[in-house]
């Protein structure tokens, strides 16, 4: 079984927008929809939870029956953690205790609602990639050099073909993943700000599959602007 769960509980703040930025409209959608829809028609993908507040649950699902999609995959909401990795152990928690066996085989991908970009073929691409590895994080290169700082002063330079850039959506290894975030200490809950980094501190193998340049996340004012636009 390949669940999935989508992270839609954030404030969006900075974006500039009072409103949150999954809820944010383009193309007659809000970004939420834009982003679960490849998980939707993705013969891959079996069952979603959602996360995000409850007041939103009934917005949420009837935008994506506007837009054609259908609803039957999403078994569930879980509640936004204080943290992006709180929000994930909830989601996960939340698809253990409402599925009777989760087997060794089955994995759980993580999606951002604020990557509206992601496509079919790039899900796909991370699905067949997951072989013998424990997990799978898409890249993208780095471009510019990369130096290592403290504060105002460059203290050294990293190795640019050592240094990717993380994406997601992310796919795990679901009963590793779970016992490696509940493994975690509250203060470690809290500080980690890396989907994969949980995985990596329990000794998970990760592997890389190439990601897209499309596939970025809404986060500041700038991005929000070209998400209006390429919707």
């Amino acid at each position: 079984m390949n669940y999935a769960i989508l992270l839609a509980g954030g404030s969006g703040s900075r974006t500039g927008d009072q409103t949150p930025k999954q809820f944010l409209r383009a193309g007659g959608m809000m970004m939420l929809t834009k982003a679960i829809s490849p998980l939707i028609r993705s013969e891959s993908v079996d069952l979603i939870w959602i996360v995000s507040s409850k007041e939103h649950e009934e917005e949420i699902l009837t935008d994506i029956r506007d837009n054609g999609l259908d609803t039957e995959k999403i078994k569930g909401f879980a509640e936004p953690g204080i943290t992006r990795q709180h929000s994930i152990l909830n989601g996960l928690t939340a698809i253990k205790h409402n599925s009777n066996i989760i087997n060794e085989d089955d994995t759980v991908l993580i999606h951002d609602a604020a990557r509206p970009f992601l496509t079919e073929s790039l899900l796909e691409y991370i699905y067949r990639a997951l072989t013998d590895q424990d997990g799978i994080m898409p890249y993208l290169p780095m471009k510019d050099t990369v130096y290592l700082t403290d504060n105002d002063r460059i203290e050294g330079r990293l190795i640019r073909s050592k240094v990717v850039a993380g994406q997601s959506p992310e796919l795990f290894r679901f009963n590793r993943y779970l016992e490696a975030n509940l493994a975690l200490t509250q203060d470690e809950l809290l500080s980690i700000s890396g989907a994969a980094e949980p995985a990596l501190m329990a000794g998970m193998n990760i592997g890389l599959t190439p990601g897209l340049e499309a596939n970025f996340k809404i986060t500041t004012a700038d991005d929000l602007k070209k998400f209006l636009l390429m919707s």
